[in-house]
């Protein structure tokens, strides 16, 4: 999908009508149509990108770091959440919706029922030497980046 076509794009450009909370030279922040809880936000680069690691590393840096402002405002807020999942669904096969890269800030409260996050029921036992040498490949290629 072109950036014509990309919904996100669209709400940046005016578009598409958005909640916004936050709007910046790199990134920009507005309400999820379809919350988790009350106050949940994207905050999307202003760059059409699909995937994560096509991003810029000052995208990068300030996506996380308006996301921590943004869920402090949150916490401050009326909306007082007990706690949040800041996610990233990174392609399709891990969820991904809307083809633009995007940073989940997602109130959390006791009692509020949604699933998010890992099952870690279906590791048995932990093997170190399998652990090890995918740490290993993944060490070496980090040293190439």
């Amino acid at each position: 999908m072109g950036h014509d076509q990309c919904i996100f794009c669209k709400v940046l450009k005016s578009e598409l009508e958005a909640s916004f909370v936050y709007k910046g030279n790199i990134v920009s922040a507005f309400l999820d149509i379809n919350p988790v809880n009350e106050g949940h936000v994207l905050v999307v680069p202003n760059i059409h990108c699909e995937r994560f690691t096509g991003l810029p590393p000052d995208t990068v840096k300030e996506m996380f770091f308006i996301g921590q402002k943004i869920l402090k405002a949150i916490e401050d807020s009326k909306i007082a959440c007990e706690g949040a999942n800041l996610f990233l669904s990174d392609g399709s096969v891990a969820g991904q919706e809307v083809p633009h890269s995007h940073l989940h800030i997602a109130p959390r409260f006791y009692g509020d029922k949604h699933k998010m996050g890992f099952s870690h029921t279906t590791i048995s036992q932990i093997n170190r030497k399998a652990l090890s040498k995918t740490a290993t490949e993944i060490s070496d290629k980090l040293k190439d980046t």
